[in-house]
């Protein structure tokens, strides 16, 4: 199988931005999961969630996930697996499925970033972020609380970046220096 890194982590930690920045670096395919079930569905996800639910989103990213991590894009020219950077969504691996899954085929690397930043950085942007909506609760608290449901699922990542003080050139440098350490290819 192709080399693969996967990219997991809390609502803005930065795993679009910093897919795109680390598949470019290494000239490897990107594949967005989040990206894939919007093509999928025909519907932005805050849509999906509003007018389906949650189950149906994440029976939908499950869906997705489990093809991504089963069908490897081959080279046009020689044949060979190529290797991608998967960039999953914030609540990708609470499903012990899609875990099982991407780690099967790569390297799991979660970012992480302090409930402030992580606030400052969702009102920056405006999106509509479904899962902060639950409770009625002051942004930040939410985002608090959330990342401690998740806080063992994140976890199990091969190894974590804090992305609250880097530029994202920095965040690729420290996933290559962490994925080369552990003697991966």
């Amino acid at each position: 199988m192709a080399p693969r890194i996967v990219i997991t982590g809390f609502m803005a930690s930065g795993k679009s931005v910093v897919g795109r920045a680390l598949a470019e670096r290494l000239a490897w395919r990107l594949i967005d999961s989040d990206a894939e079930i919007v093509a999928a569905a025909g519907r932005s996800i805050p849509e999906i969630f509003s007018e389906f639910g949650e189950a149906h989103f994440r029976r939908l990213e499950r869906e997705v996930i489990r093809d991504i991590s089963s069908n490897p894009a081959r080279c046009a020219l020689c044949g060979a697996p190529r290797p991608a950077v998967i960039s999953t969504g914030g609540g990708a691996l609470v499903d012990e499925r899609n875990y099982t899954a991407l780690k099967r085929g790569g390297v799991i690397v979660c970012l992480t970033a302090r409930p402030d930043v992580l606030a400052q950085r969702i009102s920056l942007t405006g999106d509509d972020r479904p899962k902060l909506k639950e409770g009625g609760k002051p942004l930040c608290e939410r985002i608090a609380e959330l990342m401690e449901e998740r806080r063992a699922v994140y976890a199990r990542a091969d190894f974590a970046v804090d992305t609250s003080d880097l530029k994202v050139n920095e965040v690729v440098d420290e996933i290559l220096a962490a994925y080369a350490r552990q003697g991966k290819r």
